[in-house]
């Protein structure tokens, strides 16, 4: 079989010969949307310099080294997180990207700062998650000062010294959670909200819109004292087993942050999942498995794959054109999954 030519490429790709010519030797600029059309003209068939094309290419992209700090590294969600921002970096053809993610292993304020400081001279832009505390907007002043800039996702930080804020309108994320537990409930009751701590600013504000909603609208519903469960398994476990026992009239549960897994066994241990409503955030494997077997009553998922294509992009154009004058928000509606939907 014949081996492609260039003018064979050239056909494939619909432009001249002199153009391909221009893409494989880099004799003079040729337009990215052009370079783009005749490398893949250039695989499709077969041709032999395809990687010297893909290689010049390449070498003529901006190079962008992005920083990520997530939590919890073992954990589904995260890991769900980590898997969509690789996604959303490899579909940027015009420009090349590099990610380096890192994971904090607390929730503690200064473990973040250190995290966000030591990205400092290795990277062009930084995206976290993390409590809010002054630490942490010192760290980010800081990279600020350097002209790099941070933006916060899920649970905002340091308001107006962050680029950014991308993730879910935590208010109404609150607000539907207690909507589905007043609507949901056999009766008015007791309800009791799990937070991960009080430093993360997305936790309070779910808090915030839950409490509100019942106020207004569900008024015989008795919402207790937040608990908190610093997003652990056991402590969640033994925090509702103890609210069980004191509170037979447990009508409902939202654990507005992680931890839910916890929820899940009490309930489980108990059998009295079929008689509390239970909301949660995120769809994992076993909160998907606890809605099927209806344990739990709802899941409020966070748009992870428009969230990271968001954050990409506009990481890109904030590099690219500098940071904004005033720092603004960038809210994603979060999904309502319930058993019926699986």
């Amino acid at each position: 079989m014949k081996r492609p030519t260039i003018a064979d490429v050239a056909q494939a790709a619909g432009v001249s010969t002199a153009t391909v010519d221009r893409v494989l030797n880099g004799r003079l600029p040729v337009r990215a949307e052009t370079s783009n059309k005749v490398f893949a003209a250039a695989e499709r068939i077969g041709f032999h310099g395809a990687n010297i094309i893909r290689q010049r290419m390449l070498a003529d992209m901006p190079s962008y080294n992005l920083g990520i700090i997530l939590r919890k590294e073992r954990h589904a969600f995260y890991q769900d997180f980590a898997a969509e921002l690789e996604a959303a970096a490899r579909a940027i053809t015009d420009r090349r990207l590099h990610l380096q993610i890192q994971y904090a292993r607390s929730g503690e304020p200064g473990e973040l700062a250190d995290l966000i400081l030591g990205m400092s001279g290795k990277v062009q832009a930084v995206g976290a998650t993390g409590p809010d505390h002054h630490d942490v907007t010192s760290a980010v002043m800081a990279l600020r000062a350097k002209g790099i800039p941070t933006f916060s996702l899920l649970s905002d930080f340091a308001q107006g010294v962050r680029e950014t804020y991308l993730g879910t309108n935590n208010m109404k994320v609150g607000r539907t959670a207690a909507w589905l537990v007043s609507k949901l409930s056999h009766r008015p009751g007791k309800v009791l909200l799990l937070l991960a701590g009080h430093r993360f600013h997305g936790h309070s504000l779910r808090e915030t819109g839950f409490r509100a909603y019942m106020r207004e609208y569900a008024p015989d519903f008795e919402v207790l004292d937040a608990l908190t469960n610093l997003e652990t398994r056991h402590l969640t476990y033994e925090l509702l087993l103890d609210t069980l026992s004191r509170h037979p009239d447990l009508a409902g549960i939202y654990c507005a942050g992680g931890g839910m897994e916890g929820v899940i066994e009490a309930l489980q241990k108990e059998n009295r999942g079929e008689r509390i409503v239970c909301i949660v955030n995120e769809l994992t494997p076993e909160s998907r498995q606890a809605l099927l077997e209806r344990r739990i009553s709802g899941v409020l998922q966070t748009p992870l794959k428009e969230l990271c294509i968001d954050l990409v992009t506009t990481m890109i154009h904030t590099i690219e054109q500098g940071m904004a004058e005033s720092p603004g928000q960038r809210f994603l509606p979060a999904r309502l999954w319930v058993p019926e939907s699986l």
